[in-house]
């Protein structure tokens, strides 16, 4: 058997021969090329590659970890620069960097880097502190606007149970089942969007924190106490027909707190004063007021609902007249109108239903209430060109709410003045705030599930503190003197944005 391993020598010397004759016309090559620079002699240096491929060096560059996100990582903060302190490691340059940008946010700052209704845009000469090529964590992206769901749906439990209740529309014999399939599912609703924006608050909470601060959306802190307050005035007979009254203090503490908080910072004359932060999602911090003081009455109580009904008539009055205003320094209403500005249906509406209420009748405080709210209600509806061409968000349920409102607040009244007219107008505004509920819905589970772009990156909270450097031009102007001398003069710089 041949041995693989041996050959024969005339092989390998002929191998050899072949190896030498390579490297001497290589040597020669060189030689050559090196008398030609001049005797200078070329030094190569040669290179490992690293281990894997290109492509698996570009998968792990796109998975490797951003510090970008850390901004807004709750544990990402001070305590990561003390536990760089007891390990003896110097701090970070990006964590000090980042520190500066994410602190001082005041209203002006997000006034000057956004724009829209909501302050949601950002202009054109912004640059955000997080990533735009990338999407980001779900977290980042669920914002506080997310409770605007559960307004819609636990409303909408409190009309279909008015429906169902009222002698004057018996026949439509609407039965209390579809208040009981309602009130659940606002209920899992307002537990699910809480516990997803606890965990925001828990990984996330510089995001959290500036929500807050924007002059908009500190307005929906108030939706999810609201929201707890519509549960308590829908929820079905067959669960419980009457709740202590102790239950409305502890509901409507955290309402006062929030309230001395916002309007606070309305009266204090400064960068959230109210002639500036003015907007139609200002009516949430009002509505808080009507729905806790309807609550109250009909638990049986008396001063504290007058309390707070008091307070809400007072604000909405104030709030009512700066909106229609609108100052020339007001940047967040815009020329087209918007679903939020059904905002405007909602305070009357239920402050109607809650004077009800207080005084035991549909009186004339009540009819009041009730008639600026339809009115409101109708001069919306019929200017259909100015709520289009907008793309779909969670701004959309807006619609909800405001029509749910003075559809239910058209029950009660239908329920006062019998009549054919006062049916047929309860039947329509009840059908139209169904079919917005069950539109808004659709479309909601659709962008959610269907085209998974319901939460896009919120750019509303990526802004920096620092203002981002403008150029500056220059002009030249010829001035005379007295004696006709010839002057340069400097003109102020015009800020190019």
């Amino acid at each position: 058997m041949n041995n693989p391993r041996s050959a024969s020598p005339s092989v390998s010397l002929a191998t050899s021969d072949l190896l030498d004759k390579q490297r001497q016309s290589s040597h020669g090559e060189f030689t050559r090329l090196e008398k030609r620079m001049g005797g200078r002699r070329m030094t190569f240096h040669s290179k490992s590659m690293p281990r894997g491929s290109m492509f698996l060096g570009q998968e792990a560059s796109r998975n490797s970890h951003d510090k970008r996100f850390d901004l807004f990582r709750t544990m990402s903060g001070k305590l990561e620069r003390q536990i760089s302190n007891l390990r003896g490691k110097p701090i970070d340059r990006s964590l000090q960097e980042d520190k500066e940008i994410t602190e001082s946010l005041t209203a002006d700052r997000f006034f000057d880097a956004l724009q829209g209704p909501e302050l949601d845009t950002l202009k054109e000469k912004e640059k955000i502190v997080l990533p735009d090529d990338k999407t980001w964590p779900f977290l980042l992206r669920f914002p506080i606007t997310s409770y605007g769901m559960c307004l819609g749906v636990s409303s909408h439990a409190i009309m279909w149970k008015t429906l169902a209740t009222t002698d004057a529309e018996k026949f439509l014999h609407v039965t209390q089942v579809v208040n009981h399939v309602l009130w659940w599912i606002s209920l899992v609703l307002l537990i699910a969007v809480s516990i997803t924006y606890l965990f925001k608050t828990i990984f996330f909470f510089e995001a959290v924190r500036r929500e807050f601060r924007h002059p908009i959306r500190v307005n929906f802190f108030f939706a999810p106490l609201i929201t707890v307050l519509f549960l308590a005035l829908g929820i079905p007979h067959s669960i419980t027909s009457s709740l202590p009254s102790i239950l409305w203090y502890f509901l409507m503490a955290p309402v006062l707190f929030l309230e001395m908080k916002i309007y606070g910072q309305w009266m204090s004359g400064g960068q959230r004063r109210l002639s500036k932060v003015a907007n139609p999602t200002n009516h949430l911090s009002i509505v808080g007021n009507f729905v806790g003081a309807l609550l109250g009455a009909s638990m049986g109580l008396k001063e504290g609902p007058m309390f707070f009904f008091s307070i809400g008539l007072a604000y909405y009055m104030v709030l009512f007249v700066t909106l229609y205003q609108r100052l020339p320094t007001n940047e967040t209403l815009p020329k087209e109108l918007h679903p939020v500005f059904f905002l405007f249906v909602a305070a009357p509406a239920v402050a109607s239903m809650a004077w009800t209420k207080i005084s035991d009748s549909f009186d004339l405080g009540s009819r009041l209430a009730y008639f600026a709210s339809l009115f409101l209600c109708f001069s919306l509806v019929v200017r259909i060109n100015f709520f289009r061409g907008f793309k779909f968000s969670l701004a959309w349920w807006a619609y909800t709410f405001p029509m749910t409102a003075v559809a239910t607040a058209t029950i009660k009244y239908s329920g006062e003045v019998t009549g054919v007219a006062t049916q047929i107008l309860s039947v329509v505004m009840s059908g139209a705030a169904t079919l917005t509920v069950i539109g808004v819905l659709v479309m909601t589970a659709v962008h959610a599930f269907v085209k998974c772009d319901l939460f896009p990156n919120d750019v509303a909270i990526a802004i920096s503190a620092v203002q981002p450097k403008q150029k500056k031009w220059f002009k030249q102007l010829k001035v005379l003197d007295p004696e006709d001398n010839q002057i340069d003069v400097e003109a102020p710089p015009l800020l190019n944005a």
